[in-house]
This record gives C-alpha cells, sequence and structure tokens, in this order.
C-alpha cells in the first residue's frame, strides 16, 4: 500500500481519475467549510477558528477522520497534522491516507 499525503485544495484537474481523483475530492472536501455548497448543506466540515488548544485539534482529528473515511471509497486515514496559519488563527490539516487497493 502507498501512503499519499493530502491538504486543502489549491487547484483542480478535472481530468484525474482513480487514486489521483480520489485525493483531490478529499482535499476539495478539507477545503469546504459546511454549510457552504447550496444543494448539500452538510458537505464538509466546520474546523474551529480562533481555537488552537490541544482540545480543538483532537476534536478536528475526529472530524476530519469520519468525514474522509465516509465520503471517499476504499480511503483509510492513517495520521492527522495540523500546520498554523501566520496570524496563529487558523489550523490547517495536512492527512496521511491509504487506499484498500492502491
Amino acid at each position: 500500500m502507498s501512503t499519499y499525503q493530502i491538504s486543502p485544495l489549491g487547484s483542480i484537474d478535472f481530468g484525474a481519475t482513480g487514486i489521483k481523483a480520489k485525493l483531490q475530492n478529499a482535499s476539495f472536501l478539507l477545503a469546504t467549510m459546511k454549510g457552504t455548497c447550496v444543494m448539500s448543506r452538510g458537505f464538509g466540515w466546520n474546523p474551529p477558528v480562533d481555537e488552537l488548544s490541544e482540545a480543538a485539534k483532537v476534536q478536528m482529528t475526529a472530524e476530519v477522520i469520519e468525514l474522509l473515511e465516509s465520503n471517499i471509497e476504499g480511503l483509510t486515514v492513517e495520521e492527522v497534522t495540523f500546520d498554523e496559519d501566520i496570524n496563529a488563527t487558523t489550523l490547517y490539516p495536512h492527512v496521511k491516507v491509504v487506499f484498500e487497493n492502491g
């Protein structure tokens, strides 16, 4: 099994297929705040804003794992780490994942 690193989406490859498409979809999920998709208000997740404590990281880790494993078929989360933005008001997840058949 190969391990892949994902983080919130930067750009979209409209021709992506296979594992590359699944990784892109996972990145898109991480970049989407819940309530912002008109036809699916439950799509995405709610990262805590202005909350950088260890408790927030634990809560976010659980939410990221649930979000990705329930929405991307065959994906298993191995590790979730966080980077803080320069203003120290937001945590950005970086996730190591593997795929069952990849």
